[in-house]
C-alpha cells in the first residue's frame, strides 16, 4: 500500500457522468476508482470527508498573463499560481507576452521554464508566439512543447510583441498547420479600431466606441476564411462581440476547425455599471452592454462558445490611471473566476456540471492535456472543494496577485474554495497555501 494513498470522499462529486455521492480513491497523484459513497476503506488509508461540500475536478485555465520574468513587477509566477490555487485552478498555461523576454523563440521558453519551476504552486504551461518574422521559431517551439501560438491582429500594448499583418498572419499559420498545431488569435481588425473614436478621458462610454464590435466581427470572419483555405486549427481569444457567434456556429458546421472563448468579466460585468474612472474594468476588446452578455451566456449553453478562462492580466496600480485612453488594458481575476463565474450561471439556471464544462474539462481538451479536467480513473488528482451555497465580499487585501486590483471589488459572490489538491496533495486549505509542488507541463506528444 502506498503511503500516498487517500480518500476524498463527499455527497456531492462532479464527474463525466454528473453529480453523485462518492468516495474518490487517488494513489501516487493518480485517481484511482469512483466508488459509492459508503465504499469501505482499507485500515491505515487517509479519508478525507468534505460532508455536503462539492468535490470538482481542478479548474484549467489557458489564459493567463504571468509576466515573469522582466515585469515582475507586474506579477510573478509565485504570486500567479497561488492566486490560481487560492481559487480552485491546479493547471494554468501562461500567454507569450508581456514577459520579458516573450516566448517566441525556444531559447526565451527556456528562460521561462527556468524561471517558473521553483515557483509554481500549480502546474504550468506555456504558449508560444507568433509575431513578425519568426516563422522559423515556430515549429522548433512546437517541438520544444508549447501549447500552441498566439498571435494578435491590432497592437498588443508592448512593442517587443508586435501584430501580424494578414500575409505575416497567412504564412504563421500555413506553418503551424504544416505540423498541425494550433494558432490561437485576439481577434480585432486594427482598421476599424483606426478609424473608430480615439480612447480618452474617464468615461465607460467612450472607451467602448473605441473598441466597436465590427472590429471582432471582421477579424474573426476573415480568421475563419483563413482557416479554412488552409484547413488550419484556430482558437479565438477572448470573445467579447456576440455577433460574431452565428460566424463561427456557422463555421463549425461547415468543417472549419475552430474553437473560441470568453471570459468572467464578459459574463458577469456590464458597461451600463463601469463607473467613472473606474479603469480596472478596461480590457480590450471591452466588456459590452447587458444584452450583449445575455448572448454570450446563450452561447456557452448551445455549445458554440467552448470554454471560460480568465485573461488575468494585471498591472502595478500606477498603470490603472483613470483615464480609460491612457490606463493599462486588463483584468486581474485568477483566484475570483470560479465563484463570480457560479454567482451568475446559478442565477441563469446552470448548474455546477456546465461550470465544470465551461471551466475544467473544455480548457483541458483544447491544449490536449489528457490526465486533467475530470475526476475519473487514470486522471490527474486535482481538486477543488467548493461550498456553492456560500458567500463573501470581495475584499483586493485577500487576493493572492501580486497588485491588489479588481473589478470584483466589494462584490458579493456565491462559492466559496475550501481546498486545492495538486496530485493528491492539498495545496491551499483555505486560509494557507502549501509550497511548490506544481510541475512544468508539455505539450502532450502524438
Amino acid at each position: 500500500m502506498s503511503e500516498r494513498e487517500l480518500v476524498l470522499r463527499s455527497t456531492r462529486v462532479v464527474t463525466p457522468e454528473g453529480t453523485r455521492a462518492a468516495s474518490v480513491t487517488v494513489q501516487d497523484g493518480k485517481i484511482v476508482a469512483v466508488l459509492p459513497h459508503g465504499a469501505a476503506v482499507p485500515a491505515g488509508v487517509q479519508v478525507e470527508d468534505f460532508g455536503d461540500d462539492v468535490l470538482l475536478p481542478g479548474l484549467v485555465d489557458t489564459h493567463v498573463h504571468v509576466n515573469d520574468p522582466g515585469r515582475t513587477e507586474w506579477e510573478g509566477f509565485w504570486t500567479a499560481t497561488r492566486a490560481a490555487a487560492a481559487g480552485g485552478i491546479t493547471t494554468l498555461v501562461d500567454m507569450p507576452l508581456n514577459s520579458l523576454p516573450p516566448t517566441t523563440d525556444t531559447a526565451n521558453l527556456d528562460i521561462k521554464r527556468e524561471v517558473a519551476r521553483s515557483k509554481a504552486h500549480i502546474d504550468v504551461g506555456f504558449w508560444g508566439g507568433a509575431i513578425p518574422g519568426n516563422v522559423k521559431d515556430l515549429r522548433p517551439l512546437h517541438e520544444a512543447g508549447v501549447f500552441g501560438f498566439k498571435c494578435f491582429l491590432s497592437p498588443s500594448g508592448v512593442d517587443e510583441f508586435p501584430q501580424v499583418d494578414q500575409e505575416q498572419l497567412a504564412a504563421a499559420l500555413g506553418e503551424i498547420a504544416a505540423f498541425d498545431g494550433l494558432l490561437i488569435v485576439h481577434a480585432e481588425d486594427p482598421g476599424h479600431l483606426d478609424a473608430a473614436p480615439e480612447a480618452h478621458g474617464p468615461k465607460y462610454a467612450d472607451f467602448l466606441a473605441s473598441r466597436p464590435r465590427v472590429s471582432e466581427n471582421d477579424a474573426i470572419a476573415g480568421l475563419i476564411d483563413l482557416a479554412r483555405k488552409l484547413d488550419a486549427r484556430v482558437h479565438v481569444l477572448h470573445l467579447s462581440s456576440a455577433e460574431a457567434l452565428p460566424l463561427i456556429a456557422a463555421a463549425r458546421a461547415d468543417g472549419v476547425k475552430i474553437t473560441v472563448e470568453t471570459c468572467p468579466h464578459f459574463l458577469t460585468l456590464t458597461a451600463e455599471e463601469v463607473p467613472d474612472g473606474a479603469t480596472e474594468f478596461k480590457c480590450c476588446p471591452p466588456i459590452r452592454e447587458a444584452g450583449n452578455q445575455d448572448a454570450l451566456w446563450q452561447g456557452l449553453a448551445d455549445g458554440t462558445i467552448d470554454c471560460i478562462v480568465s485573461d488575468h492580466s494585471p498591472s502595478t496600480t500606477d498603470l490603472k490611471t483613470p483615464d480609460f485612453g491612457t490606463a493599462w488594458g486588463g483584468i486581474s481575476s485568477l483566484q475570483l473566476g470560479l465563484p463570480a463565474i457560479w454567482t451568475a450561471a446559478r442565477e441563469r439556471g446552470h448548474g455546477l456540471e456546465d461550470v465544470v464544462r465551461w471551466m475544467s474539462a473544455a480548457p483541458a481538451r483544447l491544449v490536449g492535456l489528457g490526465a486533467k479536467g475530470a475526476i475519473a480513473p487514470g486522471r490527474d488528482a486535482d481538486f477543488a472543494v467548493l461550498a456553492p451555497e456560500e458567500t463573501f465580499t470581495v475584499d483586493p487585501a485577500d487576493l493572492q496577485h501580486r497588485n491588489k486590483i479588481t473589478a470584483y471589488a466589494g462584490r458579493t459572490l456565491h462559492g466559496v474554495v475550501r481546498s486545492t489538491w495538486l496530485r493528491g496533495r492539498k495545496i491551499n486549505d483555505g486560509t494557507a497555501l502549501a509550497e511548490p509542488t506544481g510541475e512544468l507541463l508539455e505539450r502532450p506528444r502524438a
